[in-house]
């Protein structure tokens, strides 16, 4: 079998098909929750401390005026960017939180399906010719 068709009968099966869309679906989502904490979250924390743009607190590691913005105090040196760290890491707990009560949910979803039909009674003639090969091996 040539590589192509290798390629090609992995590319289609199932698994590989709903990771494709999952990896899509949750680059948008992450996309959403981006905004959520940049846009919506951040810009009240950032009120709260100072009323500033939080992703752009640093610390100047290079002497630089603290009243600059992060990316002009960046061409002028090395700075500690913590505000920025900070937006990141609570973006991540988001939508590490997010995911745990989608699982969650899915999880509880599962108990509570029905069992799975449980197998056919075998049938009463097939039971008796079970006896009758089973004396007769006796």
């Amino acid at each position: 079998m040539g590589m192509m068709q290798e390629f090609k009968a992995f590319a289609v099966k199932g698994n590989v098909v709903d990771l494709a869309v999952a990896v899509i679906i949750g680059a948008a989502f992450g996309k959403i929750v981006d905004s959520l904490v940049q846009d919506i979250i951040m810009p009240i924390v950032g009120k709260i401390f100072g009323g500033l743009d939080f992703s752009n607190y640093y610390l100047a590691l290079n002497n630089q005026d603290p009243h600059l913005t992060l990316v002009e105090a960046k061409k002028l040196g090395a700075v500690l960017a913590y505000g920025n760290f900070i937006t990141i890491a609570l973006n991540f707990i988001i939508l590490a939180f997010i995911i745990f009560q989608m699982v969650r949910l899915l999880s509880k979803l599962k108990k509570n399906d029905p069992p799975a039909e449980a197998p056919a009674a075998t049938p009463e003639d097939v039971l008796l010719l079970r006896e009758i090969r089973d004396s007769l091996k006796k």
